[in-house]
């Protein structure tokens, strides 16, 4: 992995922010198809920024040296319940409401909506009884569990009211 420092100049602002990344040539191939977005404004004329090298202190090892080897982590008790994320309070920061009113329209765009019957239709195409293609709607967290448990891969996206709403 490589960590870049960017900013964005498509506003005529400098946006600062930064970004991990394959490799390089990862980096300049998402550059290229213009893939690479700005958090704050969404615009592609970004570039990577002046970064100081990580040079350590003498006497601390390098952070790429490879570090001493640990005993493994010990795996939790079977019967423990899995932990619940942490649900963050107060209000969603404009960034982050700004990217998911993208991905919503992204979706909307390019899937087919099935509503409360999701479940089922994941469970057909999964089957080869119905086309496979992208499909959104609602499911319950038993249903979404059960899918899981079957192979059927999904996944839960927090929906946003649009942006033009």
């Amino acid at each position: 992995m490589i960590h870049y420092q960017l900013r964005c100049t498509t506003t005529g602002e400098e946006h600062a922010f930064d970004g991990w990344y394959k490799d390089s040539a990862a980096f300049e191939a998402l550059l290229k198809a213009r893939l690479v977005e700005c958090p704050v404004c969404g615009g592609t004329e970004v570039g990577r920024a002046l970064m100081a090298p990580a040079i350590p202190k003498k006497g601390r090892p390098a952070r790429n040296a490879a570090a001493p080897a640990e005993a493994p982590p010990v795996a939790p008790p079977a019967a423990a319940p899995p932990a619940q994320a942490p649900v963050a309070a107060g209000p969603m920061p404009a960034q982050l409401r700004a990217m998911l009113q993208r991905l919503r329209a992204e979706v909307e765009r390019n899937c087919d909506y099935v509503g409360a019957d999701f479940a089922e239709e994941a469970r057909r195409m999964h089957r080869g009884e119905s086309e496979r293609r992208g499909i959104f709607g609602e499911a319950t967290d038993s249903e979404a569990e059960a899918l899981r448990e079957e192979g059927i891969a999904v996944a839960r996206i927090p929906w946003v009211p649009p942006s033009d709403a």
